[in-house]
């Protein structure tokens, strides 16, 4: 006598695992395709550049290439003019010995791509080395990411933070595009902290690349005479776009923290816990100018937080102090005497978004999909 199969747990089991291997084959396959497409992109904007210098085809040389192309092809979607420019345009901004932008040459870019190679002197040896090297780097990322990174990004370098992020945090094109809109390249390890004297390395350098300056809640509207209480009540209100300007790995633990020590009571404006760090975050915010005595207040509450939740497991707490304004010499005065790791970072709100802007920046609901996809 059958059973009914839909209703069996056994085979529930072994079709939900089939699913997984059908999924996980399928990403696999779009991430071989892509780069293939990419490393052939590459090929043609090596070509298409030698034969525009070699030649005298004319200004219809690539109208010309993208018919014949998809004449042949019509079932790749990649060879229209604009793309072929597009192409020419990415081919260009990393294999250049000089452009538009005055970047770095191209011995200095291989020497930026981590490549453990002597410089070479010769300029077309090292547009092969780049070839061989960097093009698995850049076709890790959807054509799309590529061509909003050479649009907005000034210089190799900044372009490349941007490729290794999205690679590590697998950032979509609308996050990416957030990011760099929001100068997170200038931001990202720029604050004033005493991390290196606190903390041994390597949690020192990693801790001062988490945090930046300034912060940017351009996800705000706040009034004009806005208290801490306020700012804190929108941050935790917005806690996704919250969680994606502070950066990967910041868990919310929650806000108004109760630490009791000895008689007192004493309140965390906002308490995360960083899981690549593996150490306790408090945040204070302050919506005036840094003063020398918020240090000092930091300082106590870390220190209480390592009396009362920290474990043999976890890093020391770090601090983080987000005020509206700071003078950089006062924060590094304030923080010279202080032996509990904190950083001192500025934040901006911006009350209206230019109307450019807005379709550039990712919804709810796409941010929230990052950060399932990350947590799995």
């Amino acid at each position: 006598m059958s059973i009914e199969i839909t209703s069996n747990k056994e085979y529930k089991n072994w079709l939900a695992g089939l699913k997984t291997k059908v999924r996980t084959a399928q990403l696999k396959a779009a991430v071989r395709v892509n780069k293939e497409l990419l490393t052939l992109y590459w090929e043609l904007g090596a070509d298409i550049i030698s034969k525009q210098s070699e030649t005298k085809w004319g200004d219809k040389f690539l109208q010309q290439l993208s018919k014949d192309l998809a004449e042949e092809f019509p079932e790749i979607k990649g060879f229209s003019e604009r793309n072929l420019k597009y192409i020419r345009q990415w081919y260009s901004f990393y294999a250049s010995t000089t452009n538009a932008f005055g970047q770095q040459p191209v011995a200095q870019i291989a020497k930026q791509l981590v490549l453990q190679s002597p410089t070479v002197s010769n300029s077309q040896q090292t547009v092969d080395l780049i070839s061989q090297q960097a093009v698995p780097l850049i076709t890790q990322i959807p054509w799309g990411h590529n061509i909003a990174i050479i649009a907005k990004c000034k210089n190799i370098e900044e372009a490349l933070f941007y490729i290794q992020n999205t690679i590590e945090h697998g950032w979509s094109r609308s996050v990416l595009i957030h990011q760099i809109e929001s100068g997170l390249f200038r931001r990202e390890g720029s604050s004033v902290n005493n991390f290196a004297l606190t903390l041994p390395a390597p949690q020192s350098d990693l801790a001062k690349q988490t945090i930046k300056d300034p912060y940017v809640f351009d996800f705000l509207s706040m009034t004009k005479d806005y208290n801490e209480r306020d700012l804190e009540s929108a941050l935790v209100e917005h806690l996704t776009h919250f969680l994606l300007e502070l950066g990967a790995g910041f868990a919310y633990l929650g806000r108004q923290i109760q630490i009791n020590v000895g008689e007192r009571e004493f309140f965390l404006d906002l308490l995360f816990y960083h899981t690549r760090l593996h150490c306790y975050v408090v945040v204070e915010l302050k919506t005036g100018e840094f003063e020398p005595e918020f240090a000092g207040k930091l300082n106590f509450y870390i220190k209480a937080v390592d009396k009362k939740f920290r474990n043999e497991r976890d890093q020391p707490t770090i601090g983080i102090l987000l005020c509206k304004k700071k003078d950089r010499l006062v924060a590094e005065y304030a923080l010279s005497d202080i032996h509990k790791p904190i950083g001192v970072s500025e934040y901006q709100l911006t009350q209206s978004l230019p109307d450019n802007l807005k379709p550039s920046l990712p919804s709810i609901e796409e941010i929230e999909r990052e950060f399932d996809a990350e947590r799995q």
